[in-house]
């Protein structure tokens, strides 16, 4: 009998698989409003877009040069591409943002976040909760966020002087808090000596049971009411030190607080400026849509906080008017505070309305068109 030759089958190289994804998108991609998914050989989301015009943009990551371009880098970590289409950019750009979060994809380093201008002050979540300056939410460490505020060094001293005046820790989280309310496990243990603030009376010295439990709370809760604007605590206390050392003639001290005084004040007018701005983000946007699906969003607070389709017949403009009063009319405390999972979009929609101001002029007369 003839002997049967084996077939050996070679899996397909990279240059092969990015020609078959050229192929692919080039014959199926129209040239509308979408969002894609870079997917890697073992089914992973490597890297997620969106973009207007999605076939131009596909397109180039295949004219892209590797290893100096971005776009090459990507592709080549890719094995497929998958896409959606949306109705317009803005629905593209909110799919997107929602896609990220989901999928984490490790190629969206920057999470599609404007983190050059921006920081916050988070909270964390901690025995003794400690503020710090960030650029955007990170895990699930923190309790709440405030801001967006402009400046992150400038923040950073005004934090600084904040603490100070409170007497909150800004030491490292591994730091072991003992309050002095809590029993001790092992009473012939010492206790090491406070850090350096805690020794020039600058921090409550959670760690070392100089506080309890209550007292370094109320003095946290004094700092989130100051973020919030609804206490000027912190501002009243350096006031009363500086005119304290004022009339006792020790000017240079009381220059000392003038100039805390002035930049925790600078960092209050700062929020104050940042709450206005995301209140004026309230509105109904009416976008239109690809081949009319058009699409109505109800913004409030710079966030979406419901999206349906626009409305045609007197039915649907009744039902729609009907939501907005309930989004509306629901209650909501005016704070400075974010959920880490509003952070994102509330950055996303600032930056689409700083750089599209006529879209906002077009949504207040579009809801003063439905008296809305």
């Amino acid at each position: 009998m003839p002997r049967v030759r084996a077939t050996k089958f070679l899996p397909p190289t990279e240059e092969e698989i990015i020609a078959q994804m050229h192929s692919h998108v080039r014959d199926s991609v129209a040239n509308r409003p979408g969002v894609y998914r870079m997917i890697a050989k073992d089914g992973e989301v490597v890297y997620v877009g969106k973009s207007k015009q999605l076939r131009s943009r596909l397109l180039s990551y295949f004219r892209a040069s590797y290893p100096a371009d971005k776009g090459a880098r990507i592709i080549r970590q890719a094995h497929s591409i998958e896409w959606d289409y949306e109705p317009s950019e803005f629905a593209a750009l909110l799919r997107e943002l929602r896609l990220i979060k989901k999928f984490r994809p490790r190629l969206n380093v920057a999470m599609k976040r404007d983190i050059r201008h921006y920081a916050f002050i988070k909270v964390s979540r901690e025995d003794a909760s400690k503020l710090t300056v960030v650029r955007g939410p990170s895990g699930n460490d923190a309790v709440v966020y405030y801001g967006p505020f402009i400046g992150v060094s400038r923040v950073a001293v005004a934090l600084r002087e904040l603490n100070d005046v409170l007497g909150l820790r800004d030491c490292k989280s591994s730091q072991k808090m003992h309050f002095a309310d809590q029993p001790d496990l092992f009473p012939s243990v010492s206790r090491t000596p406070g850090c350096i603030r805690f020794e020039v009376n600058k921090c409550l010295g959670p760690c070392v049971a100089a506080c309890s439990v209550n007292e370094y709370a109320k003095q946290m809760q004094m700092a989130r009411q100051f973020l919030d604007g609804s206490s000027d605590g912190p501002l009243e206390i350096l006031e009363r030190e500086m005119n304290s050392a004022s009339e006792q003639m020790n000017y240079e001290l009381a220059g000392v607080f003038r100039d805390k005084l002035a930049r925790l004040d600078s960092l209050r007018d700062q929020f104050k400026r940042m709450r206005f701005a995301v209140e004026n983000l309230s509105f109904v946007y009416d976008v239109p849509g690809h081949a009319g699906n058009d699409r109505t969003y109800i913004i409030r607070r710079g966030l979406v906080r419901q999206e349906l389709n626009t409305p045609r017949s007197n039915e649907e403009k009744s039902a729609l008017k009907h939501l907005v009063d309930e989004v509306f009319s629901s209650s909501e405390s005016d704070s400075s505070a974010l959920m880490t999972h509003e952070i994102d979009e509330l950055m996303l929609l600032a930056s689409w309305f700083r750089n599209n101001p006529d879209e906002v002029d077009r949504a207040v007369r579009w809801s003063k068109a439905f008296n809305l």
